[in-house]
């Protein structure tokens, strides 16, 4: 007997432990950067069956764990080497953190005893330090026998609770480091209901049912926090049952339809200050909703509050009084706390519960019918060249007529023009720039959303916003995904139209390179570029793409006159405030 290969069999090593947890967890997918030092990492767990996505950078990579995990309710996980690679995937786990996105960054580091002495080592860098403040939670395992204890903890913090962002720090020696097989199977830990129910107290639902009985103009809030939670059946129910108008926040859209009658998006000016109780679910009272004071909501000034009564529902008890009183705080899972309110008004009105008043809704109905009369008219217009609104009345047609389609989509007026144009009609579709309206989440949303979901996946990207990940198109094209990034393409940051004002040789800040041929960089990795200056050019390359499932790159070529300064949060530029 050969006994040096008998002996092997009895052991294995950290790179075995790091992936058979991750397995036994039920995660099949890492996204990430290989380098060193864990290149065999990503090597041993394509060869034990895991689906491996490697990027052209850490970030883009980090963007797609995060969105894998808001898709599916599972930790994401990106990969990355030490230091820079590292530097690089933290900017994804702070906005997945901020985004309540469950997400786990695993990087390689130095060794402990070289970094704690400083004695510079290779990408030396005291790297758990840095991730605790920008994350939920961070881990570092330095023991092979402690590796499945470190999994389990990173994905216990990742999706309990508030969903976020966790750390993991695997120093380079622990991969080599070996212990017997049997002792590694039995160290590891299947995880237990790590995001377990957290059902709210009967009391607190009852105050908020008697709030909303005695609501005049009630109004329903729909955050991504509730497309997250996958209670799509409840959350319908509970509009529907009560008859209360709702208002989708941009990655809510799409848990009912848009074009659902009791949606008062397109009358979301008067509804916010108008509404006398407001139920937020999975919505936060963050700058997006003005801080829940301001003229949006009736104030006489961006301090004051408009005087709307709240429940809000919430997995965190410290979210309410974030900004404004709470009144009927219901705290829990989403789930639970709509299943809950669906419970109790079945108990106590049962199918008399009363509509809201007639003259409400008439007022919202006749409002929503003027907007969207307007909205026809505008996207009816053929203006050459194109501007925003008939590029994207063709990409209202195309979701519409394909509504499993993944929309990603972000830019500054590519960002507020998409969400008020194109309708949404199932949940989870829309995914976009989130809490923070940072650019850069394309590519990386595009390519997980396309790997998770296995759906087509259409990326509406402003030109500026798609600089920050464009040579992801090279990972879509090598991974053959059905991914059509369509590119307004208006030469420049917001339009193409500033100048230098010295006279001076150097172009605006703002100011691209004019005609730029994004389509020939698709061209140069094997998929398909296409060159539109029509609608009709558009909308060709669109269905075409869809049919063949071919990674495609439009250049949608837009009047560079088109868009205004930051799209719609113009407001938030000092030279812009009032004096």
């Amino acid at each position: 007997m050969d006994m040096t290969t008998d002996t092997k069999l009895d052991v294995t090593d950290g790179f075995h432990l790091v992936i058979d947890a991750l397995k036994l967890n039920g995660i099949d997918t890492i996204f990430g950067l290989p380098g060193i030092p864990i290149t065999d990492l990503t090597r041993m767990a394509q060869a034990e069956g895991m689906r491996v996505i490697s990027f052209r950078h850490e970030q883009n990579a980090g963007n797609a764990a995060a969105i894998a995990g808001f898709i599916t309710q599972k930790p994401g996980i990106c990969l990355t080497v030490s230091a820079p690679g590292f530097l690089n995937g933290l900017t994804a786990l702070a906005n997945a953190t901020t985004n309540c996105f469950p997400m786990i960054l695993i990087s390689g580091s130095s060794e402990r005893e070289i970094v704690d002495l400083q004695q510079g080592d290779y990408e030396e860098m005291d790297q758990l330090a840095i991730a605790k403040p920008l994350c939920k939670a961070a881990f570092r395992v330095l023991h092979a026998e402690d590796i499945g204890l470190g999994v389990a903890r990173a994905i216990r913090a990742a999706v309990s609770g508030r969903p976020g962002g966790v750390y993991l720090d695997l120093p380079a020696k622990l991969f080599a480091q070996t212990m017997d097989a049997e002792a590694g199977k039995k160290s590891l830990i299947e995880v237990v209901d790590p995001a377990p129910r957290q059902i709210p107290a009967p009391d607190a639902v009852q105050r908020a049912l008697g709030l909303l009985k005695s609501a005049k103009r009630p109004l329903i809030l729909l955050g991504k926090g509730a497309a997250y939670a996958q209670a799509d059946m409840d959350i319908r129910a509970l509009v529907e049952k009560t008859g209360i108008p709702y208002l989708p926040m941009s990655m809510a859209k799409g848990l009912l339809p848009d074009t659902h009658e009791q949606s008062a998006a397109a009358a979301r000016s008067y509804v916010l200050p108008e509404a006398d109780v407001v139920v937020l679910i999975g919505a936060r009272l963050n700058w997006l909703l003005s801080h829940g004071k301001g003229k949006t909501w009736g104030g006489k000034d961006h301090k004051a509050w408009g005087g709307q009564k709240f429940i809000q529902i919430d997995i965190s008890p410290q979210e309410a009084d974030s900004n404004v009183r709470i009144d009927a705080p219901v705290v829990g899972d989403i789930g639970s706390c709509v299943s809950a309110l669906l419970a109790a008004i079945d108990s106590t009105a049962g199918s008399n519960w009363a509509k809201p008043p007639a003259d409400w809704l008439n007022a919202i109905a006749e409002r929503k019918s003027k907007n969207i009369g307007k909205m026809a008219e505008t996207l009816a217009k053929d203006p050459k060249p194109m501007n925003f609104h008939s590029a994207l009345n063709v990409v209202r047609d195309i979701i519409k007529a394909n509504p499993d389609a993944m929309l990603v989509n972000e830019g500054a007026n590519a960002l507020d023009f998409t969400r008020s144009i194109v309708d949404m009609y199932k949940p989870r579709k829309r995914l976009d720039v989130g809490t923070w309206g940072i650019m850069g989440i394309g590519m990386g949303f595009a390519v997980a959303a396309a790997v998770v979901t296995g759906e087509q996946v259409i990326a509406i990207e402003g030109d500026s916003a798609f600089g920050f990940s464009g040579m992801e198109v090279e990972t879509i094209c090598r991974y053959n995904l059905p991914v059509c990034v369509v590119i307004f393409n208006n030469n420049g940051v917001y339009r193409g139209t500033d100048a230098n004002p010295t006279g001076g040789p150097d172009v605006a800040p703002t100011v691209f390179v004019k005609g730029a041929r994004y389509d020939k960089l698709m061209d140069a990795f094997g998929g398909v570029g296409v060159h539109a200056t029509t609608p009709a050019e558009l909308r060709k390359a669109m269905e075409e793409a869809i049919r063949s499932r071919k990674p495609t790159l439009i250049n949608a070529v837009i009047d560079e006159t088109a868009g205004t300064e930051s799209g719609r949060i113009t407001s938030l530029n000092p030279s812009t405030k009032k004096k």
